[in-house]
């Protein structure tokens, strides 16, 4: 009872620290969930999590655009993310998370400098963004009583993420100018490389595990980010002139879109190994369920197929989490679809996601 409990928090570690896959922002959300038996409830929890991943594939919906490789116009970002949980369980119901994360991104792209059609070798050039990332503080309750439901529980979380990130990280752009000369512009980066999105948000979470014997489990998370603030007025130009079509469809500043994420799937232990295996999706909405919808985003969403090892020795745990995309949709943003209607034609942008992104992390018992 006492390591498959231990090993359902392990795999909630690994599920809230949540990936931004490529070109669809979604950012690491969530905190470390807190199941422990009832005679250790009391006490401290200390978290860290790794996790990076290289996006790079084009997406017009669920078909792949493989002739951004073949021609050398793919835009690859490189994401990196530390995220730091603090958790202080106050009994065997009730917890408080803390996750500071620090991200390090780099994206290297030819059309935001001198263009897809140039042919120059130094067309391709990288922006870069680097620091402290959205605050997040989310409290845990176990809906049953965990001193009487040993085989299966749930639990709720109810939190606020705070936008302490900066989302008008700024690097210069490459252009040529109409004489033909080199020039350099600052402006803000791509919306998914920028440390924050300028919104507080409301966390909702429901985690839930049931346990056949002491060797295999079953186990469910759901999670959903609330995000009234509907623009953060930082702009997409990348600082060149706003386009008319930008002012007219509301993609001339970033939006500040919700996000969710769910998994599903099973556990087995053996002494203080764990290994489960599940699917996970996760993404941006075309429309938030409070606030507008308008400015600019990459909807669509990543379904996954997530193996997860685990190892448990007295108070430390270790895990490596291994996502692996089976299904990558860049679905019509709240502008396409007003294109879409305007045009009498459909228009769906793309956005470039990975093909799998790696966590790897330590959770001690202070």
């Amino acid at each position: 009872m006492k390591y498959s409990l231990l090993m359902f928090l392990i795999s909630l570690v690994v599920y809230q620290e949540s990936a931004a896959q490529g070109c669809v922002a979604v950012r690491s959300n969530g905190n470390t969930c807190t199941l422990l038996q009832p005679e250790e409830a009391k006490g401290w929890q200390l978290n860290f999590n790794n996790r990076y991943f290289r996006s790079y594939k084009h997406f017009v919906g669920t078909e792949e655009q493989k002739q951004r490789e073949e021609n050398g116009t793919e835009v690859i970002n490189h994401s990196y993310t530390l995220d730091m949980t603090l958790t202080r369980n106050f009994n065997a119901s009730w917890s408080l998370a803390v996750t500071i994360p620090v991200n390090s991104n780099t994206r290297s792209s030819l059309y935001e400098h001198y263009g897809n059609s140039s042919t120059s070798p130094d067309a391709r050039r990288s922006t870069k963004s680097f620091g402290l990332g959205d605050i997040r503080i989310v409290g845990y309750k176990w809906l049953l009583n965990p001193h009487q439901s040993h085989k299966g529980n749930i639990q709720a979380g109810l939190g606020i993420k705070l936008p302490t990130g900066n989302y008008n990280v700024q690097d210069y752009f490459h252009k040529q100018t109409v004489a033909g000369a080199d020039s350099a512009v600052m402006g803000p980066v791509d919306q998914s490389i920028q440390l924050g999105d300028g919104g507080t948000g409301i966390i909702t979470e429901l985690n839930g595990f049931y346990n056949f014997n002491h060797k295999i489990g079953l186990y469910a998370t759901a999670y959903y980010l609330l995000s009234p603030v509907e623009q953060n007025g930082v702009s997409t130009s990348r600082g060149s002139a706003v386009s008319a079509n930008a002012l007219r469809y509301y993609t001339n500043t970033m939006s500040v879109p919700d996000q969710y994420l769910a998994r599903v799937g099973a556990s087995f232990m053996s002494g203080g190994f764990n290994a489960s295996a599940g699917l996970r999706i996760e993404g941006l909405p075309a429309n938030d369920l409070i606030g507008g919808s308008k400015g600019f985003r990459r909807p669509g969403y990543i379904l996954s197929a997530e193996p997860v090892i685990a190892y448990t020795v007295r108070k430390t745990s270790i895990y490596l989490s291994a996502p692996v995309a089976l299904q990558r949709n860049r679905i019509q943003s709240y502008a396409d679809k007003l294109i879409s209607e305007d045009t009498g034609k459909k228009v769906n942008g793309d956005a470039a996601f990975a093909d799998y992104f790696l966590n790897m992390g330590v959770t001690i018992k202070l």
